[in-house]
């Protein structure tokens, strides 16, 4: 008989969130519960292989794999444990991709350009996954390039409990600040939950990589100021805003950002920055320099994951995670087992 609780599979992407998430499904379903057992190793050659040690003809089947950095390693190995599960008879397979990899190239911005997120959700609908789950996409318009359904939770709502914990006593001088001209929607929406004024840095490029001027377009002078943004990368834009904002007159500058790529000189830049402190989640693995990093903080998103599995699993919504007050039981500071400061 399939088992009465949903199944979770990891790949080697971001294990430590993929323990997290099955830590907090025994809380939620008073069992002891554990990722089901596998094996994902590379021969000589790199050719990536799995084989799974359990029974899971029937099961609904989760797998939890971001495709960061090494993101072709992380799609293939996505894409080869759906098609283990998929021959060994599972029922449903849920993709949970907290991360999505190329969602940056989701238009073509010159001629004789790939669309590859587009490829890359055909490879993920022709693997034999029925369902994404994913945060924070780069782009909405990336969910209409699957042919099945997607799930697309935003960190929003995460956003603006810990900024109301933190910033207790001061969120009339708080400011939000999209880093860009795309990115206003996202920061129209934080402003709105904590009831703050929105601004924007307007950045020219002369060549790809290289903002080349940043006009503040707003009042933030005396504020503390929050930028929000889905993607950090090797984080030269952010730093090169807040010293933009500052020189603005902004009182403080910290960052929101979902997804800490942080590739390169990122920890340097950012230790050495008008950056008070930066924010981000656990969707990409953190590394032990990201880690040690005074002024970067983690908030977990096993909480939210594991709740929108649970939703998944039992057929009832997965939006109702959108709303601030159905996460603020599970991302109170004091909740057992969540140590939101850290």
């Amino acid at each position: 008989m399939p088992s009465p609780d949903p199944k979770v599979i990891s790949g080697t992407a971001n294990r430590p969130l993929a323990r997290a998430i099955m830590r907090r499904m025994a809380m939620h379903r008073g069992v002891r519960t554990g990722l089901v057992e596998a094996r994902v190793e590379r021969f000589n050659d790199q050719e990536i292989f799995v084989e799974v040690f359990e029974n899971v003809r029937g099961e609904d089947m989760f797998i939890v794999q971001s495709t960061s950095n090494p993101a072709n390693d992380n799609l293939m190995e996505l894409l080869i444990i759906s098609d283990a599960l998929r021959r060994s008879s599972a029922a449903r397979i849920t993709a949970v991709i907290p991360y999505f990899g190329y969602a940056r190239q989701d238009r073509r911005t010159k001629a004789r350009t790939p669309i590859s997120a587009k490829l890359v959700a055909n490879l993920i609908a022709n693997s034999g996954i029925e369902r994404v789950l994913t945060m924070d996409l780069h782009a909405a318009q990336i969910q209409g390039f699957f042919d099945i359904p997607v799930d697309n939770l935003y960190a929003s709502p995460i956003f603006a409990l810990d900024i109301m914990h933190h910033f207790k006593g001061g969120l009339d001088d708080l400011a939000v600040v999209s880093p860009d001209v795309g990115g206003v929607g996202r920061a129209r929406e934080l402003a709105q939950r904590i009831n703050a004024p929105l601004s924007i840095v307007d950045k020219r490029r002369e060549r790809a990589g290289e903002v080349s001027e940043m006009t503040v377009i707003g009042d933030v002078a005396g504020k503390t100021v929050i930028i929000v943004d889905d993607i950090c990368d090797t984080a030269g834009t952010l730093c090169k805003a807040a010293d933009v904002l500052v020189k603005a007159g902004a009182k403080e500058v910290h960052a929101y950002i979902t997804h800490g790529v942080l590739s390169g000189p990122a920890v340097d830049r950012i230790t050495a920055s008008q950056l008070k402190s930066l924010v981000i989640t656990d969707s990409i693995e953190p590394t032990e320099a990201v880690k040690n990093c005074a002024n970067i903080r983690i908030v977990p998103l096993a909480p939210m994951l594991t709740q929108a599995i649970l939703n998944i699993w039992n057929g009832t919504s997965v939006s109702s995670l959108f709303d601030t007050a159905t996460l603020e039981p599970i991302y109170e500071p004091l909740y057992p087992g969540l140590n939101i400061d850290n």
